[in-house]
């Protein structure tokens, strides 16, 4: 071995080290809150990409679109039919479509009933709350009721949630806080939205 391999070889048990440590100090098992913010594209997608990892081990996985609604997703079409996933889309699209708070906030306390009901199944071991965060921004929900089904979900449920904003408390409370920045987009330089990619 080389002088270089030697201190490459030791700068790794070095670091091997530090990682075990790690591993060895987490000792809680329960399932985590996720929250995907920011402005980037792909804040669903990674949701809807860990929630396939879950399916792999087979666990149980419900889905609630709190915006999605006025036409059919890849994600709907591929797992709608998925006999692990209870796929709930409850939206009428985005605001400037719709046009009608009063059309949202039924949607919003509906997909929000709906959603408690997940939250409190032992039987599942995944939610994906999807775009909820824009329920709070637009004061469709009160912040209050999803903070404490949260706290009194199954310990084992994970949750994600997504949206580009989220209210204070929300963002103080979750496990694991993930923030989607938005360096450069097709749309904005004239490219269409298209089909497997934007929906």
């Amino acid at each position: 071995m080389t002088e270089l391999d030697a201190k490459q070889e030791a700068r790794l048990l070095k670091k091997k080290a530090v990682v075990d440590q790690r591993i060895a100090s987490a000792t809680e098992e329960r399932g985590v809150t996720i929250l995907l913010t920011g402005t980037g594209k792909g804040k669903s997608s990674s949701a809807f990409g860990t929630m396939a990892r879950a399916l792999g081990h087979g666990q149980k996985c419900a889905v609630i679109q709190f915006i999605k609604g006025r036409k059919a997703t890849g994600e709907q079409l591929f797992f709608g039919e998925h006999p692990g996933v209870e796929f709930h889309v409850m939206g009428h699209g985005f605001t400037w479509e719709t046009r009608n708070p009063v059309l949202e906030k039924e949607a919003a306390e509906q997909a929000w009933a709906l959603a408690k009901q997940v939250l409190s199944n032992p039987d599942i071991h995944f939610v994906l709350l999807d775009e909820i965060t824009y329920m709070y921004k637009y004061g469709h929900l009160d912040e209050a009721d999803l903070l404490a089904a949260l706290a009194a979900r199954p310990a084992h449920q994970n949750v994600m949630m997504t949206g580009r904003t989220a209210p204070r408390a929300l963002l103080d409370s979750v496990d694991t806080h993930s923030k989607v920045a938005n360096e450069r987009h097709a749309f904005a330089n004239g490219v269409k939205a298209q089909v497997g990619i934007e929906w």
